[in-house]
């Protein structure tokens, strides 16, 4: 087949139906010897640039004071036994030592494990030994938690205390660390070379459809060929903007977003956690021009009566990800607010960041946008494995330098998902003759919970540990504002007492809380289920639709 080509974009269609978006020309990069080489230099060129502001405290703090902390940090992280290949655990809320610490563990060449600061303790075991990571940096909030996990876990040899810790247990203060007399180190730090095909920058929990979540691998070259596509000239000039992010770090979207932005030289306010006043205050305080949002951000801006009271007329670009943006909401924003550019992508923590973006001309409704650069892509037939042509339906699938190493310790998963180089996304859309991208199903039962990735067969799992109940099946049900709520169908055992807030209760006691049943509970006798086993959800929402009564 010839290849066809899209007018004003290099995207063609090559022969067996593959779509590509052409080479990605910058590779600024590639001169660098590892991701935290990288880093460190970019750093040192915007010299007293201001590049980060604590929206809460109004501490602003330039490149040299990022460049001087990370170079110390990472002297602090090599006097603490930290080498080339070892594993830091990092779990923090949006702060100013999170960005330390991640930047100077890459200066090292460790891998850093971010850990979501509301998993519960069931979650922070699994997670860190998914990882194991030899040193623990953990906020105020997380620190307690993380010290009872890491005593079970013996590959954890150090706690640090981001804040001041005055607990019981034996954990470094990153302040001691620091500023102490004991840990020489000079005014630069010699990154080791890199195998950057190879060495794995961050290991993110991504959840999967079968349990709890997966540890993703993304190396150094996943990370940096991603910024050199983000370096590609655009319609916005992203060096010389502020910018506003409340997105957590911990998530992959939230830290790829924040190292992307330092490349970039972006003047970044963040946010600890969204605080209505806070956030819309940054906005009007700092002139702030771009903001990274999830849709039930964006429900708030269309929506909320405290937004008249601030002046957000500086916005002019909104970054939406992680969970699709209804147009209305979208349409609601541009009425209310005059924004003129709302933008939303599609990508998976496996492929490092977005696979698809809309770009600096308008897209059609329903778009998530076309290929970004480097990147291939085919539709398959679901059943045979046929690759289908333009408005055919089927799932997507992705190739190219962003796409993950592998889980952590999980080869059949990663055959499962990574074949011949193809990330296989359990996403159903199709591309038009213009090479724009729609997604219309998941094959994936992942549920959706402002922006985070819920599986249904965790809560599931919880759920039959409770000696009350029989079985259990778990599926989300929309909600404007969060995306979608998990909602329980219970069977008890017989004979047996159990109420609605029981199992609520039970759950959010026991699980991180997006996970917890915000979409209720119903009692039924029997979960529907195929001869094999497998539940079949598809009933359970259709049964959502009849009168309640009928249940």
């Amino acid at each position: 087949m010839t290849s066809v080509k899209k007018k004003n974009n290099m995207t063609a269609l090559l022969p067996g139906n593959i779509v590509y978006a052409g080479p990605i020309t910058c590779t600024e990069t590639h001169a660098y010897k590892s991701l935290g080489h990288y880093i460190l230099e970019k750093y040192k060129s915007f010299g007293n640039q201001t590049v980060m502001i604590d929206a809460v405290t109004g501490q602003e703090y330039t490149a040299k004071y990022m460049y001087d902390s990370v170079v110390r940090m990472a002297h602090v992280l090599k006097h603490l036994g930290v080498k080339s290949g070892d594993v830091v655990g990092l779990s923090s809320e949006n702060s100013i030592r999170f960005a330390i610490v991640l930047y100077a563990s890459f200066a090292v060449n460790a891998s850093v494990a971010p850990l979501n600061v509301t998993y519960s303790e069931r979650e922070v075991h699994h997670a860190i030994n998914l990882s194991k990571p030899k040193v623990i940096f953990a906020s105020k909030l997380t620190v307690d938690l993380v010290a009872k996990v890491a005593k079970k876990n013996g590959f954890v040899k150090t706690i640090v205390a981001l804040e001041t810790y005055n607990g019981n247990e034996h954990i470094y203060t990153f302040e001691e660390l620091m500023s102490s007399a004991n840990i020489k180190s000079e005014d630069y730090f010699d990154t080791p070379v890199a195998d950057k095909n190879e060495d794995v920058a961050l290991i993110v929990c991504s959840s999967g459809t079968t349990g709890l979540p997966k540890g993703v691998q993304l190396t150094q070259y996943n990370i940096l060929s991603t910024l050199d596509s983000n370096l590609e000239p655009t319609a916005i000039p992203m060096g010389e903007i502020t910018l506003l992010t409340v997105i957590p770090w911990f998530h992959a979207f939230g830290c790829l977003t924040l190292i992307t932005t330092t490349a970039l030289g972006t003047t970044l306010v963040y946010l600890p956690k969204f605080e209505e006043n806070l956030f819309l205050g940054a906005i009007e305080k700092y002139r702030v021009l771009m903001a990274f949002m999830v849709p039930p951000l964006m429900v708030f801006l269309a929506k909320h009566p405290l937004v008249d009271k601030y002046d957000l007329s500086s916005l002019m670009v909104l970054l939406c990800g992680a969970a699709p943006l209804s147009k209305e909401t979208q349409d609601l924003i541009t009425e209310r607010i005059g924004v003129p550019i709302i933008r939303q992508g599609y990508g998976l923590s496996e492929s490092t960041l977005s696979l698809l973006v809309q770009n600096d001309t308008a897209c059609k409704a329903g778009s998530v946008g076309t290929l970004k650069l480097g990147i291939y892509a085919k539709v398959i037939d679901t059943e045979t494995g046929k690759t289908l042509g333009p408005n055919q339906r089927g799932e997507l699938c992705f190739k190219g330098d962003c796409i993950m190493k592998g889980y952590i310790g999980d080869a059949k998963s990663t055959q499962t998902v990574i074949q011949d180089g193809w990330l296989h996304t359990g996403d159903i859309g199709y591309y038009d003759d213009d090479f724009e991208f729609f997604i219309v199903d998941r094959i994936k039962e992942l549920i959706k919970y402002k922006g985070f990735q819920v599986p249904p067969a965790e809560i599931e799992s919880l759920l039959l540990t409770h000696p009350k109940i029989k079985d259990a099946a778990v599926i989300g049900i929309p909600d404007e504002e969060a995306g979608e709520l998990p909602l329980a169908f219970v069977v008890k055992q017989a004979n047996v007492v159990l109420s609605e807030d029981d199992v609520v209760k039970f759950v959010s006691e026991n699980a991180s809380p997006a996970k917890r049943l915000r979409g209720g509970v119903i009692f039924i006798d029997d979960i529907p289920k195929n001869p094999s086993g497998k539940i079949l959800r598809r009933v359970l929402r259709d049964m959502l639709k009849k009168p309640q009564s009928k249940l």
